[in-house]
């Protein structure tokens, strides 16, 4: 978590060039709305508030501008990611946890363009049903499992590349209450080509019943009684499942990295001149950093691509997991592995959370460093059709968190 400004925001980008995709058709009211905040976020547009030190050696002013706290922010997601963190550590069970990674062939991106809503929907689904399935086969597990995913929708280049992070954890729950190790002692989830299988035909079948609803419409349909004839069976689907990492917090800690990151982050971007942006990503084909030049309407076209659908929620937990079955499914697990709960920060207030992350109280001064800041004064955010803000003339923006 960054705790400096960068010299280029995706905010600044928008506010001077965003009418490039707009007049191309290429934003609907949903993200245009999004993109308006990403421009006006900790803009005094959402108004602003002035502090000053109570130092009476300091007495220094600071003016801290309201964020956004839109999703799809690079600046407004920090603290939210943190907390999701520490939530999730009080469910941690004393065992292995696989990180799933489930893809898409790229001959489906059309698909997720035109239907994004339908089409993570399916694929959630799909994920889901493939990791059920294989964990209620004896052969396999022979008990019920949970699953956290999380959806991802970009490459390092901003072109789609929707998949899905998955945290697996290495055994279930029987019906007579007892734990069960996967295979090896949960050292050995299922078999990836075998999960890449069953996880085509079932997303291929939710292309299907979308296709028979008239939900959707496909360039080639679906023969149900021969769909592995169809296109998209010709490529493999790819399956990732990282063997277990040390311990549980630590596989947890790596796909925090996924929960509220969004397209780009503003420190990747490198250098904005008249025509182009230039912004920083990994070739993963050879492993390669470099810097990838891009047009200002193709830069916002791609950012757009990922704005998620109104209200669709991005993270989803399943089995012992979820929110209706979590609190006693956890409960009969570390009885039946005699453990305790671990201890729990959940709930932390912001301001706690903020002291742990920076070693330091969110109201100090940043000048004396012994002083705290004391609001004297709020300015409302604008309406519409207000005047064009003034800025403070000893204006300072407050740090990135």
């Amino acid at each position: 978590m960054s705790n400096y400004r960068s010299k280029y925001e995706i905010g600044d980008i928008i506010r001077q060039h965003e009418q490039v995709v707009i007049k191309a058709g290429q934003l609907n009211a949903h993200k245009k709305k999004v993109f308006t905040n990403l421009a006006n976020c900790r803009t005094a547009v959402l108004g602003y508030h002035q502090d000053k030190c109570d130092n009476p050696d300091c007495g220094h002013e600071y003016y801290s501008y309201n964020s956004c706290r839109d999703r799809h922010c690079p600046k407004c997601n920090g603290l939210k990611k943190e907390k999701w963190l520490i939530d999730r550590e009080a469910d941690l069970l004393p065992i292995k946890y696989f990180h799933v990674v489930f893809t898409v062939p790229e001959q489906l991106n059309h698909l997720f363009i035109a239907h994004p809503e339908h089409m993570y929907k399916i694929l959630f689904r799909a994920a889901w049903d493939t990791i059920k399935q294989f964990a209620a086969d004896h052969n396999y597990l022979g008990a019920q499992t949970g699953m956290i995913a999380l959806l991802h929708t970009w490459g390092q280049n901003l072109a789609l590349h929707p998949h899905l992070h998955c945290i697996v954890p290495g055994g279930g729950l029987t019906p007579q209450g007892k734990w069960k190790h996967t295979k090896s002692k949960g050292k050995y989830l299922y078999p990836v080509k075998a999960l890449s299988s069953v996880f085509r035909g079932k997303f291929c079948d939710y292309l299907i019943d979308l296709h028979a609803k008239g939900e959707l419409e496909l360039d080639t349909a679906f023969d149900p009684t021969r769909k592995y004839l169809h296109p998209f069976y010709k490529n493999n689907w790819v399956v990732y499942a990282k063997r277990p990492m040390y311990n549980s917090k630590q596989v947890l800690e790596y796909v925090a990295r996924y929960s509220h990151r969004v397209a780009i982050s503003n420190h990747r971007i490198k250098e904005v001149d008249n025509e182009n942006i230039n912004f920083s990503w990994i070739n993963y084909k050879n492993s390669k950093v470099g810097v990838m030049s891009l047009s200002f309407y193709e830069f916002l076209r791609r950012f757009a691509m990922h704005i998620l659908p109104s209200g669709f929620m991005k993270i989803r937990h399943y089995g012992f997991f979820s929110s209706c079955k979590k609190s006693s499914s956890l409960a009969i697990i570390r009885k039946a592995l005699n453990t305790m709960a671990p201890e729990s920060k959940k709930g932390i207030p912001w301001q706690e959370l903020f002291l742990l992350l920076f070693g330091r109280p969110h109201d100090q001064c940043p000048k004396c460093k012994c002083g705290t800041m004391q609001r004297i004064a709020s300015f409302k955010p604008l309406i519409r059709g207000s005047p064009a803000p003034r800025t403070p003339s000893n204006l300072t923006i407050p740090n990135s968190i």
